[in-house]
């Protein structure tokens, strides 16, 4: 019987998150909740209730086209039985790199990370903090970390080790059938605020995900 997998959805073309052309998987859920993320939507857990067969069966025909997968969320880690099974099945279907975003520690992780070897080749640790800089390529505040798990990794996402340039700091934009807009990648702080002030001053509105407790002070994306 196929596992069963909370996701909030999937997309390709991903250019922001990762080398490549990427299938980006998003699950649902998370545990950790970072103060001024933008994605409260992936929080809540028991949405999005499907199968690995299904997620396997939707991205099959964007693999051969695909040079790598990056899951986020959500906390993948939230559903260690679903996010183990949905990496063997990827390994037995592609050779792409699989990069991992966690908000969990490195040492939280790293158990689970390295039990199965040969299924992540990278992954960013730690949880988003609104208040470090955000500096460094492919995370969302410069205290999270990126780990090489395999020979794969260390040639795919070596050159990230590095602050992150202008042309990086570039989204995503993906549509679904309901006509809500998503962006995948990691805005400036500023970036969904001066997106809004714009399209209020043309006339229209904006609402966004983002955590807007009152001591957020700023934004994560992945």
């Amino acid at each position: 019987m196929t596992a069963i997998i909370a996701l909030s959805r999937i997309h390709f073309p991903v250019t922001t998150l990762g080398p490549g052309r990427r299938i980006g998987i998003w699950f649902q859920g998370c545990s950790i909740r970072c103060s001024g993320c933008i994605s409260m939507d992936t929080w809540a857990p028991g949405r999005g209730i499907t199968t690995i067969d299904d997620v396997v069966g939707a991205i099959t025909p964007w693999l051969p086209a695909a040079d790598g997968i990056t899951i986020s969320g959500g906390e993948p880690f939230d559903q260690p039985i679903a996010l183990l099974a949905l990496l063997k099945r990827l390994r037995s279907l592609t050779d792409a790199d699989v990069l991992v975003f966690t908000g969990h520690p490195w040492t939280k992780v790293r158990e689970s990370a390295n039990a199965s070897p040969g299924l992540i080749d990278a992954i960013v640790t730690g949880p988003f903090d609104v208040n470090q800089r955000q500096t460094l390529a492919l995370r969302g505040s410069d205290n999270q970390e990126l780990h090489f798990l395999t020979a794969l990794g260390q040639t795919r996402f070596e050159s990230f080790q590095r602050p992150m340039t202008d042309v990086e700091r570039t989204l995503d934009v993906m549509f679904d059938d309901r006509g809500d807009v998503w962006f995948a990648g990691i805005p400036g702080r500023d970036d969904f605020r001066r997106l809004r002030e714009m399209l209020e001053r043309a006339g229209a509105k904006l609402s966004t995900s983002e955590d807007k407790r009152p001591s957020s002070g700023g934004m994560s994306a992945q």
